[in-house]
């Protein structure tokens, strides 16, 4: 039987593309892993539902809790990945600045090495096709919505 973490036999993560309103544009916040550049996310817990997954996912890897989701129950799926990974992507906003890196207790050290606050064409060359997909959603859902 599967949990939420996995869907339809896959490993199923939840994540967010966190960005901040700067005059007349906007940034995104991207993490860097070794040479990966991504969002924040991690694999939805037994019992846990993704929206959920994705804001514990936030705090845990960036210390950023103040998230204002920029529409209720939108979200971005990856196309399996990684031995059949899906990943959700949720659009939030946040004020927060400044991002800490808490130590992952099963890893003994953080996961990123570093972070930066990006507009939308000085981050998609930093990320994989199958990112640069989110990036766009997310660019493009802001431009398309206005601001509330």
């Amino acid at each position: 039987m599967s949990h939420p973490g996995e869907k339809a036999g896959r490993t199923f993560s939840a994540g967010a593309v966190v960005f901040r309103r700067v005059p007349g544009d906007q940034l995104f916040l991207l993490l860097r892993a070794y040479r990966n550049w991504d969002f924040p996310k991690g694999e939805v817990g037994r019992g846990e539902e993704p929206l959920a997954a994705a804001q514990r996912e936030v705090d845990e890897e960036t210390g950023i809790t103040d998230l204002h989701l920029t529409a209720a129950g939108v979200y971005f799926e990856t196309q399996p990945y990684a031995r059949g990974k899906v990943a959700r992507y949720y659009l939030a906003e946040t004020m927060t600045e400044q991002v800490r890196f808490k130590t992952n207790p099963e890893l003994g050290r953080p996961e990123h090495h570093e972070f930066r606050w990006l507009r939308h064409a000085e981050a998609r060359p930093l990320l994989v096709d199958r990112l640069r997909a989110v990036l766009d959603w997310a660019h493009g859902h802001l431009l398309s919505t206005p601001r509330g």
